[in-house]
């Protein structure tokens, strides 16, 4: 939510100077916020120094504090996720979704987590917006099939891919090498580090790839990139406990201008996560010249194409199978780089910003 947030604002503020936008964010401590567009002349930040708990109750029981009679009054709430916004029914109310993974798999969360997520009500939020966001057509279909909503009522606008997802040359990328002291050769995963991303799956599609003869004198390390979410504990006992688990190296967070150096210096990057709304990380390694590998559930076939090879996340024979076919198969690996080059051009963020303009202006 952040990088989406983020990204749609610096490119969608400077669009129209005409429109007035105020900021709203709510932290007990002043926010440190270095950007831009912050200082565009239409451009106003509004923090509140309510205690987040305290403010989570009015706002949730109470419809307090309403912003927008707080912020004297505007046109349309822009909610980049489905928290809980009190407002008067002066304003119109747009709000994103990006996924409903919560819903589908809630053994995924932990019990603090689904906690959260029945607490914020997401379908009394989703009835109560004007218009909604899904980030994908999948993310559609689950608000219609498992909220009631009117398709009429959602607009799919695809999110971005930043321009600082590009090739570089592999001279350029050395000084991220040796900060996370990476294998000279590697497969990728770049994401959370929880039970949703399938990754105990992929270390097991691993032993698979690395126990086959051909594979094994290549002897490519698996590379996990990352913070740690929750139940992370079984990831990291399949690791160890793997016969190959001095090839397997988790690096732990990497820095944000760290990402596209980090992408550019694997040989193949595998995502076989259970479920995504849209799912950032495969494009931003496309669009990068890395050879994919990912799943074929959720929204995956609307967003990947056939830019990527599309497994069964559940078959771990079939995820080291594909492993197998890109990481021997030069022309296959070529094939989907360049295809994945070609893919992720249309996924802009100036795009899904000026739709996002002209869905807001609809109700204006």
């Amino acid at each position: 939510v952040e990088e989406y947030t983020i990204n749609l604002l610096s490119h969608l503020l400077p669009l129209e100077p005409k429109i007035n936008y105020f900021l709203f964010y709510n932290a007990y401590h002043k926010a440190k916020l270095d950007y831009d567009w912050l200082n565009l002349p239409n451009v106003q930040l509004r923090d509140f120094r309510i205690p987040n708990r305290v403010f989570f109750a009015l706002a949730r029981y109470l419809n307090q504090p309403q912003i927008d009679k707080l912020l004297g009054g505007i046109d349309v709430y822009f909610n980049p996720h489905f928290f809980v916004a009190p407002l008067t029914n002066q304003s119109k109310k747009v709000i994103t979704f990006h996924d409903l993974s919560f819903e589908h798999y809630p053994e995924f969360f932990s019990w603090r987590k689904r906690f959260w997520h029945k607490s914020l009500a997401p379908r009394a939020r989703a009835q109560e917006a004007d218009k909604i966001i899904a980030v994908s057509q999948s993310t559609k279909d689950d608000l219609v099939d498992l909220y009631g909503l009117a398709e009429e009522k959602i607009r799919v606008i695809y999110s971005g891919v930043g321009e600082e997802f590009r090739q570089l040359s592999k001279e350029a990328c050395q000084a991220v090498a040796r900060k996370y002291n990476l294998p000279a050769s590697f497969i990728l995963y770049f994401g959370t580090l929880e039970p949703r991303k399938n990754l105990v799956g992929l270390i097991k599609a691993y032993e698979i790839f690395r126990a086959n003869p051909v594979a094994t004198g290549l002897a490519p390390a698996l590379v996990l990139a990352g913070s740690r979410g929750w139940f992370y504990d079984e990831i990291f006992s399949a690791a160890k406990k793997s016969a190959f688990a001095h090839d397997i190296k988790f690096i732990g967070f990497v820095e944000p201008a760290d990402k596209p150096q980090l992408f550019n210096l694997a040989s193949l990057f595998v995502y076989p996560s259970f479920f995504e709304g849209f799912g950032f990380p495969p494009l931003e390694a496309m669009a990068c010249g890395v050879a994919t590998i990912t799943s074929h559930t959720s929204s995956f076939p609307e967003v990947v194409a056939d830019s990527a090879l599309m497994l069964d996340p559940y078959n771990y024979d079939e995820i080291a199978w594909a492993m197998r076919e890109v990481w021997q198969d030069e022309n296959l690996k070529n094939e989907l780089i360049a295809s994945g080059l070609e893919r992720v051009k249309i996924f802009s963020w100036d795009k899904c910003a000026r739709e996002t303009l002209s869905l807001i202006k609809s109700l204006i």
